[in-house]
């Protein structure tokens, strides 16, 4: 659990998977609750987060709906969409917050502990922080779930933003004394400088508390995909290219593009103003968990003129998913799903129709002899309504000219897809292996460089 959120709970989560999982353990990972609008598509179709299909892929097992089984994708400030063992659920949308626990919870239940009897160990992580309480009497990712199966509690602060043992021993004390017994440690997350400064501290901590500060976690430069945040994204380059990614609210699957992102020579710049698109190579309109607010940021940033500006000037658009409906020039929401019909942008003869019915499905095809693997989440169908070239593959994609769009989520994951892109603006490197063999590098990388720090995970420290 953490402090905050962002505090570290998802990577350490998924290093703690990975050095489990080369112990020889079965060991799988569990997270009742999420709120992210990046979100994994299971074999069987559902939908989970983004986090824990990285934290199975950790623990080498094939991500399911049970390690994730409420997923909520925000829609708008008190509006989220919630996924419930992978399927969109719209009664439970339309509920109050602390409504919806008696629904949720024994769902949760069923999944902990259809689990525990398929696993030698689980590592569960919270959500936020399990002293906001005013979110207590509708926990069932926190505390509730801790104390259902008698779990051992380690506390992560990020040291990095300050006020980590304010933060600790602030959380600490606002738990009920039978939670308070599940917390077996205190980790310090993120930490830069000599370790041996933290010594009176550390005492001050557990003489306050009792409990020990178990890991000290150093700041450590990865590529491994953040939760749901968007920090490490650059800023022009002279004699980079620069590919701008359009940051518009309730965008979706941002780390689909960390490929271009960690590209030597490649500056990916997430792009908030009409100013940032003047000196740009291309441009990316990424996916959106609710299309037409997105659309209205466009406009009230004017950032639609500026797109249209910035394709005539022959530079390449590309526009996934989200961003494909809004390259169209029509979205038709006959059903109400996002408060009606609304334009596009018209850079391409598309028209939208909004379905009830949600496409969640993984995808393998063959493009330019290659084997591609995607996947597809989204709300809508469209339609070319006069002849445009097909991208990538016919029905999911259309081009024209330097405006390209695909329903294909994960594209820049697969290297010749990546390689071909980059290729087309001038870039002179090499692409030499698909995402999903690179992330498994870096979990090895980095497990090797913080296998010392976990020795709280052996079974005589807990």
């Amino acid at each position: 659990m953490g402090c905050t959120s962002d505090a570290g709970k998802s990577f350490i989560t998924a290093i703690a998977c990975r050095l489990l999982a080369r112990q020889g353990k079965k060991v799988a990972p569990f997270k009742a609750q999420n709120m992210s609008n990046n979100a994994a598509v299971t074999a069987d179709g559902g939908e989970i987060g983004r986090a824990q299909y990285l934290q199975a892929i950790a623990a080498r097992q094939t991500p399911r709906v049970e390690f994730n089984p409420v997923l909520l994708k925000p829609q708008a400030n008190v509006l989220s969409q919630i996924i419930l063992l992978g399927k969109a659920d719209r009664l439970l949308s339309s509920m109050q917050w602390h409504e919806r626990r008696d629904y949720l919870w024994p769902v949760v239940q069923n999944c902990l502990t259809q689990l525990q009897d398929e696993y030698e160990q689980l590592v569960i992580e919270g959500a936020g922080s399990p002293a906001e309480v005013n979110l207590r009497k509708s926990d069932i990712v926190n505390m509730e779930v801790a104390l259902a199966c008698n779990a051992d509690v380690y506390l992560i602060a990020d040291i990095n933003r300050g006020g980590a043992y304010a933060h600790l021993y602030g959380t600490y004390l606002c738990l009920s004394p039978a939670e308070q017994r599940r917390v077996k440690g205190f980790i310090l997350n993120q930490f830069r400088g000599d370790e041996t400064l933290l010594k009176d501290a550390n005492d001050w901590l557990l003489e306050k508390t009792g409990i020990p500060i178990v890991a000290v976690i150093p700041y450590l430069p990865h590529q491994l995909p953040e939760e749901d945040n968007f920090f490490h994204r650059g800023q022009t380059r002279h004699g980079h290219i620069n590919i701008g990614l359009i940051c518009y609210p309730y965008a979706s699957n941002m780390d689909e593009f960390d490929p271009l992102a960690y590209c030597e020579g490649v500056s990916l710049i997430a792009v908030r103003d009409a100013k940032q698109l003047e000196n740009l190579d291309a441009l990316i309109l990424p996916g959106s968990k609710h299309v037409a607010a997105s659309r209205e940021f466009l406009a009230e940033t004017k950032l639609d003129a500026a797109i249209q500006q910035f394709a005539q000037t022959g530079k390449p658009v590309l526009g996934i998913c989200g961003g494909l409906q809004l390259l169209g020039e029509q979205i038709n929401d006959d059903h109400n799903i996002e408060g009606g019909s609304f334009s596009g942008l018209g850079l391409l003869p598309l028209h939208t129709q909004f379905h009830t019915q949600k496409t969640t499905v993984q995808r393998s095809l063959n493009w330019l002899g290659s084997d591609l693997q995607v996947y597809e989440i989204h709300q809508g169908q469209s339609q070319a309504i006069t002849p445009l070239n097909s991208f990538v593959e016919d029905g999911s994609g259309w081009q024209r000219d330097n405006i390209s769009c695909s329903y294909l989520h994960g594209l820049f994951e697969n290297k010749t897809f990546l390689q071909n892109y980059l290729n087309k603006l001038g870039w002179q490197g090499t692409i030499t292996d698909n995402w999903q063999a690179h992330l498994e590098h870096e979990l090895e990388r980095v497990s090797d460089l913080l296998a010392d720090r976990f020795t709280f995970l052996q079974a005589e420290n807990r």
